[in-house]
């Protein structure tokens, strides 16, 4: 089709016209929002490099998934802080730990919503590292044997989802095992299955307290030039018993989001991670851009490439834009 013909623009006069040829429809639904807990009572810490967003006692984080059911989102993903630290990362499994706690509040206050519980040892372990530390090298083999014990704690604290982060060879199939050990067949997982050694995720590792003493994660996260690779650890994955097969970060990978729809025949998340929610807010505060219109745009993208779901720090505010 040719000019004058074909003139396209026929269809973009009216904000009506445009509804109804829009090809990619963002929903509340298509939302995750992440949400950090930690010990005490009446705590709302800001975390200074992700504006908006604070870690926030039990009793917040109830209040603030209340709040976005009501919006629409329909899960929560919780990370925690907690009070304490050692080797082997042992409060990630503790029966009273924080996120073991955080999830009960949230089940209580609104058991509808879904909760999904991040996997992993970083905010537990006092040298940083996603497993057990022998050295230098992470155990990788040792390591799948705690995920899964952590992986069955939240679970049976009423976890709706589980979510290894750790990049751990071989630990869907632990955790799958472990979880199907324990009767909680029903229990599905999302792996952080191309997860990749990013400078993206410098705020989280503030807000979460989990940046490595020494050394760094390139040994076990993925490198950021490899795409036939993402489809390697998403295959693993899939065959090993995940249920949902996540992208992790989302803005610099939309090509390998789109990659990884093509190639799994599961649904498909993509973590929109907290450098990327930061950059927006920083050129924001300088009145660089319009932070409502480019998260809506960014978030739109991250659906158009092919993900079923996004994990944002900005899920509260694009619902309410959205309402």
């Amino acid at each position: 089709m040719l000019f004058p013909e074909y003139r396209p623009r026929r269809m973009r006069r009216t904000e009506a016209l445009r509804r109804m040829i829009r090809e990619t429809v963002l929903t509340p639904n298509d939302l995750i929002l992440p949400l950090f807990a930690v010990h005490g009572k009446g705590v709302k810490n800001p975390i200074d490099s992700m504006p908006g967003q604070f870690q926030l006692s039990i009793e917040y984080i109830a209040e603030m998934a209340k709040e976005a059911y009501k919006l629409g989102i329909p899960a929560v993903m919780l990370f925690g802080v907690p009070k304490t630290k050692n080797a082997l990362g042992t409060e990630a499994y503790a029966k009273d730990g924080i996120v073991q706690t955080a999830i009960r509040a949230v089940k209580n206050k609104v058991p509808e919503m879904v909760v999904i519980t991040d996997v992993c040892m970083c905010q537990y372990t006092d040298h940083g590292h996603c497993g057990i530390l022998e050295k230098t090298e992470v155990n990788n083999d040792a390591t799948i044997e705690i995920l899964a014990n952590i992986a069955v704690s939240h679970a049976k604290s009423g976890s709706d989802m589980v979510a290894p982060s750790d990049m751990m060879d071989g630990r869907v199939g632990e955790i799958r095992e472990a979880l199907d050990d324990n009767s909680y067949y029903n229990i599905p997982i999302m792996s952080y299955a191309v997860k990749y050694c990013s400078a993206f995720y410098g705020p989280f590792r503030q807000a979460a307290h989990s940046a490595p003493k020494a050394g760094d994660r390139k040994s076990y996260q993925m490198d950021p030039a490899n795409i036939l690779e993402a489809v390697r650890e998403a295959s693993m994955d899939v065959e090993e018993g995940a249920d949902i097969i996540m992208v992790k970060p989302a803005l610099s990978y939309l090509d390998v989001i789109s990659k990884i729809r093509d190639e799994v025949d599961l649904p498909v998340a993509a973590y929109n991670v907290s450098g990327e929610y930061a950059m927006i807010k920083a050129a924001e505060k300088l009145g660089w851009v319009d932070g409502a219109k480019i998260t809506m745009e960014i978030l739109t993208s991250i659906k158009r490439a092919g993900a079923d779901m996004i994990l944002s720090y900005s899920a509260m505010e694009a619902a309410k834009m959205m309402a």
